[in-house]
This record gives structure tokens, sequence and C-alpha cells, in this order.
């Protein structure tokens, strides 16, 4: 899936929405998304710097790919507890 904004674009309009005295609306009017989509950002990514963001970003690739090397490994433990009860 292609996103709009990289992580140094959304760190930009959270940090342009702490520091100007506007409405939220209107930044997410001026920046063309939704407000919901705001403050999602701003819950997941509130308060940190761009390498900060990338890191996280970097650890939730991690974590997702070693999540399923973890249910790969289950399927073949299993698989191999079937055949052992078999013989």
């Amino acid at each position: 899936m292609k996103k709009r904004f990289t992580d140094e674009q959304i760190v930009r309009i959270l940090r342009e929405a702490e520091t100007k005295d506007q409405p939220v609306r209107e930044l997410c009017k001026r920046h063309n998304i939704t407000e919901q989509t705001f403050f999602r950002w701003r819950n997941r990514l509130g308060g940190m710097d761009v390498p900060d963001a990338r890191r996280l970003k970097d650890l939730e690739a991690e974590n997702a790919k070693l999540k399923r090397m973890v249910a790969e490994q289950l399927l073949v433990i299993d698989g191999l507890k079937d055949f052992s009860r078999k013989k």
C-alpha cells in the first residue's frame, strides 16, 4: 500500500500543529487530510523526531517478521507432533 505522506512529512505536520495557534480543522484542510488521520498520527508519532519515527517503523517491521517466523515454527512443531503420534 502506497502512503501519501512520509514519516518526515507527518512529523513536520504534527510539529506545525504544536507551534501554531490555529484549529486542527484548518491545518487538516490545508494538508488535505482528515481530522481522524491527524489524531491517529498524533497518537502514534506525537512528540517524536524524524529519527525516532524511522526507528519505530523499522522496529514494527522487524516485529512483524519475527511474528511470522514464530507462527511458521509453531506450524512445523504441530506437524511434527501429529507425525510422531501417527507413528
